[in-house]
């Protein structure tokens, strides 16, 4: 199994960082984990990211394992992305990292939470 050339920390949660660092890494995944999509349906569907930058993470997450890179043989040519099956054991962190970031969200929009982390109390 291909590995990052990045120095490994023994810390696993390192470990994992090491693999999804990034901007958009955890983006891309959680955009392939509904199923394969071209470099362009992808891109559509962050459009915040630069085109160098969503073929960068790619070739990443591609030389990493975690996500396969298919070149069909039509005209114009197609490439799909998906998640390896290595990377599908990635899936279940994702979802528990977007229900915390919801509630992060939520807590962050409420004015309460705000007022006590400036000291104001009501």
């Amino acid at each position: 199994m291909p590995v990052s050339k990045k120095e490994i920390s023994p810390c696993p949660i390192d470990a994992m960082l090491s693999v999804i660092d990034g901007r958009w890494k955890g983006t891309i995944l959680w955009r392939l984990s509904n199923g394969p999509m071209r470099t362009s349906e992808l891109r559509r569907s962050i459009p915040e990211i630069t085109e160098r930058m969503l073929i960068r993470h790619l070739q990443e997450l591609v030389r990493d394992g975690i996500v396969r890179r298919k070149q069909e043989s039509s005209i114009p040519p197609c490439v799909r992305y998906s998640i390896s099956a290595y990377g599908k054991t990635l899936v279940p962190v994702l979802e528990v990292i977007c229900d915390w970031g919801r509630a992060h969200l939520k807590r962050l929009n409420d004015p309460k939470f705000r007022h006590e982390e400036a000291g104001i109390f009501c």
